[in-house]
């Protein structure tokens, strides 16, 4: 079974490779940019053929995930009871802040706006590997919110004591209602994305930094398997309900 999970991973990686040569994806917060491959029709065709071919790979993704959140939200919740950081509603709420606040500034090419949501090296990394650049180019990415369709925690890592729980660190897989493409400055021609809201999936790796959860990483949805599979890392009186699938 592992032989024939890792083949598939190995020929979806390459195809998603070849999708990417086709269209470059690089915009957003995080630097990816929603592609557009998949909205036209021999794209949606293209898709269809994958999702067969990947059927049982897919279908594993979706159960690794569905435990990985079950288990990360049953530790959040033992968590919670002693400190309310890890109360995932308080934590739902910070992530929503987090997350349209940051796609605000990314907006406005402006990340400092939101530096108290990130990292500091998180926040100047996005600011001048992406904006600064693509303003030296004369593009402007496009990237607008529309609404956050769902949370998915899939990994923890807790750090610190019972009060000071700085360092922990939570992974989660955010779905959201958006548009996103890059364009000229000048002339407003897209170059890459296409106009138009579509759900996006992205991983938010969100980090306890003086007693406040804040963002110190976006990366692919492709990810999401690779935190999934992982142990989550916890206080060794929780570590004995830990299971692994």
């Amino acid at each position: 079974m592992n032989k024939i999970i890792q083949r598939l991973t190995i020929v979806s990686a390459v195809l998603l490779i070849l999708i990417s040569l086709m269209e470059p994806a690089f915009a957003g917060p995080g630097g990816k940019i929603a592609s557009a491959i998949f909205q036209t029709f021999w794209g949606k065709i293209l898709l269809f053929i994958l999702f067969i071919l990947f059927f049982p790979l897919i279908l594993y993704t979706l159960i690794r995930e569905y435990l990985a959140e079950r288990r990360t939200l049953k530790d959040l919740r033992e968590l919670a009871k002693l400190n309310n950081l890890f109360d995932w509603l308080i934590l739902r709420e910070r992530m929503t802040d987090c997350f349209y606040r940051i796609h605000r500034a990314w907006h406005k090419e402006n990340m400092s706006e939101a530096s108290a949501w990130m990292t500091g090296w998180y926040w100047k990394n996005q600011q001048l590997v992406y904006l600064d650049q693509w303003a030296k180019e004369g593009l402007i990415n496009h990237c607008r919110v529309k609404k956050i369709r769902g949370f998915k925690p899939l990994f923890l890592a807790y750090r610190g004591n019972d009060k000071v729980a700085d360092g922990s660190r939570l992974v989660v897989s955010i779905t959201a209602k958006m548009e996103d493409y890059l364009a000229k400055r000048e002339t407003g021609e897209v170059v890459e994305g296409k106009k138009g809201f579509q759900e996006v999936e992205t991983i938010w790796t969100f980090t306890v930094q003086n007693g406040q959860w804040v963002v110190a990483n976006i990366e692919e949805d492709m990810l999401s398997l690779d935190y999934a599979k992982l142990v989550n890392e916890l206080p060794g009186y929780l570590m004995n309900s830990e299971k692994v699938f």
